[in-house]
């Protein structure tokens, strides 16, 4: 695995700097990489900096996004009123941009944290919302009438059939979720924030730090590649059932 993300990244370095050759781009708008890693350690103590605030926001609105996808997906499968009514609802939210919600964070919940871990819930929370309740109403019926003959009650059969049953479908959410939950929390930096690696990048280009903004970008995409293959890993430990042989071909 670590020899298979060395070549990835020596191969995106080298068509990287292909590209700044062929191109001849300044600077100033394509930095080389040799200028972008030059950056990374000089102002290194500045981007850990910013980038601790943005990855607390991203795991605690990661956290809450999952937490309140889960028990609203429950409540939908659960109660046909919230189904019918609240289902709708939650379909049409995904047609409103994040730069659009996020001056209305702003405004209610100021410029601090709480509005860029509200981005980050917002954005999280319907991936794993759908995906949960797919799982959960996609149960083999089978399952469900063999234990309601049994006199298993709803709760049981949620516990031990329902949600058991789900769990592959709540590991694709989640994986959905980890690669997107920065851009909640980026995009509330650059709608208005004093920390975060989103206000970082915002004043480097503003400064013309191009070299700064692209490291910071980097620090912010391994990041979001660490959060990925750690959900991943922990979804394959949790769903060890799940075999991935099945889906290769010869």
């Amino acid at each position: 695995m670590l020899r298979r993300f060395a070549v990835i990244i020596a191969v995106l370095i080298i068509l990287w700097q292909l590209v700044v050759w062929l191109t001849q781009a300044p600077a100033f708008i394509l930095p080389p990489p040799y200028d972008v890693g030059q950056a990374l350690v000089r102002h290194f103590d500045e981007i850990m900096f910013h980038a601790s605030v943005t990855m607390v926001e991203i795991v605690l609105g990661l956290l809450l996004g999952c937490t309140i996808g889960a028990l609203s997906a429950w409540a939908i499968l659960r109660f046909r009123h919230v189904r019918n009514w609240f289902l709708p609802v939650l379909v049409a939210s995904q047609a409103l941009p994040v730069f659009a919600i996020a001056p209305v964070l702003m405004l209610w919940l100021g410029f601090g944290m709480g509005s860029k871990i509200a981005m980050a819930t917002l954005i999280i929370y319907f991936p794993v919302t759908a995906a949960l309740y797919d799982g959960l109403r996609n149960t083999d019926s089978g399952w469900i009438n063999l234990a309601r003959i049994m006199g298993a009650s709803n709760h049981t059969a949620l516990k031990y059939i329902r949600l058991p049953a789900a769990l592959p479908s709540l590991g694709s959410g989640l994986r959905i979720a980890a690669a997107i939950a920065p851009i909640g929390a980026v995009v509330g930096e650059w709608v208005g924030s004093s920390t975060g690696l989103g206000y970082l990048m915002l004043h480097a280009n503003a400064r013309t730090q191009v070299d700064l903004m692209f490291a910071a970008l980097l620090v912010l995409a391994a990041f979001a590649v660490f959060l990925y293959f750690g959900i991943d890993y922990l979804v394959k430990r949790t769903v060890f059932w799940q075999s991935e042989t099945n889906l290769e071909t010869t």
